[in-house]
């Protein structure tokens, strides 16, 4: 299946919907938890600039790049972030997931951990991926840690990567999961839901 192909993705307590614009009064909610501003190093955006938000991830799905999903708590209904196939290599079947953020309510409860595994069983078990990437800001220690108790393996850091919009420059710290590595970082997901479940 091709990567950039919209489809639900539903476990037990999150369910991934294709984003749509009807999203954005629920991530506009979501984002004002984050109160005045989100973390510096990471891209959550202003309540305002939600909808906007959306329509770039639906441009850049347009464009073959990016499958977007609306991220839907499944006990509340209510939609509490987003997550997206990025950086999409259909060619070398290479995907990253990415462009992450989750209501503060939302962090630390499963929704996290369930979401990577419905897109990691998607990404190399519906689409064949042969790898996939994580990618992170060097500061966001959060989401390091984050991404190193999936399983997924350092890659290394790309310094001064990229420029920020205040004009401060990112080094990107780069993991990966290969196809091989896959069952173990299954295992280890579906153990840490059932933990999070008792």
């Amino acid at each position: 299946m091709p990567l950039t192909t919209p489809l639900i993705l539903a476990g037990d307590v999150v369910r991934l919907e294709p984003l749509r614009t009807k999203h954005t009064s629920d991530l506009e909610r979501a984002a004002r938890e984050f109160g005045d501003a989100g973390p510096w190093y990471t891209s959550v955006p202003a309540p305002a600039e939600v909808a906007a938000a959306i329509q770039r991830r639906l441009s850049e799905h347009a464009a073959g790049r990016m499958n977007p999903w609306a991220v839907r708590d499944a006990a509340s209904g209510r939609t509490i972030g987003m997550t997206t196939f990025c950086n999409i290599d259909e060619h070398n079947r290479r995907v990253e997931i990415g462009y992450t953020w989750l209501a503060p309510s939302a962090q630390r409860s499963g929704i996290n951990t369930e979401a990577k595994l419905l897109l990691l069983t998607h990404a190399f078990e519906g689409c064949d991926t042969i790898a996939v990437e994580f990618r992170t800001h060097w500061h966001n220690r959060q989401s390091r840690a984050a991404i190193e108790r999936l399983g997924a393996r350092p890659d290394g850091v790309l310094r001064n990567h990229s420029i920020s919009a205040d004009g401060v420059l990112r080094d990107t710290v780069v993991y990966s999961v290969l196809p091989h590595e896959w069952p173990a970082v299954r295992t280890g997901l579906r153990a840490r839901l059932a933990a999070h479940a008792r």
